[in-house]
């Protein structure tokens, strides 16, 4: 993509998918593990974009430079939590939940606060959304879902 201050990762399929998108909005950043086509077959199901090759990170660094998170919202964004059985197992909180809340507070100049779905609550919200963006994420728990907000109008 050669245009001046887009990032380089968001292909042209990504950036007509957030231009696209309208106040409230909700775009799912997966993991490799999620069930991205199961969740975007069907009519007026989410759009479904292939991001292989490319981290959440990377991806959600590159977003947020374009993508105005909701402000009307408590938490414009939602992880997905553990499930009982990894808890339960003493799993840790995943490492890259913190790096998405760095990069979401960077881009926003604020804390921006994250709330965790249930699993299947979380593939609901999913269908429900606009956009799916199935990435090569390894990380565990690595699904994000944003919430789109609006670009304030600036008084002359």
């Amino acid at each position: 993509m050669v245009l001046k201050g887009v990032p380089a990762i968001l292909s042209p399929d990504m950036l007509h998918v957030l231009a696209s998108m309208g106040h409230g909005d909700k775009l799912v950043l997966a993991d490799t593990n999620f069930p991205s086509s199961s969740v975007c077959v069907g009519e007026g199901g989410p759009r479904l974009i292939r991001a292989d090759g490319h981290t959440i990170p990377q991806l959600l660094e590159a977003v947020l430079h374009l993508l105005p998170l909701d402000t009307y919202v408590f938490a414009p964004a939602c992880l997905m939590d553990l499930v009982n059985k990894d808890k339960n197992a003493g799993m840790e909180t995943p490492p890259v939940w913190s790096v998405y809340q760095q990069l979401l507070d960077q881009a926003e100049g604020r804390r921006v606060e994250m709330t965790k779905l249930e699993r299947f609550e979380f593939y609901k919200q999913a269908k429900e959304s606009f956009a799916v963006m199935h990435t090569g994420e390894t990380a565990l728990y690595g699904n994000l879902i944003l919430q789109k907000g609006v670009i304030p109008v600036v008084p002359s």
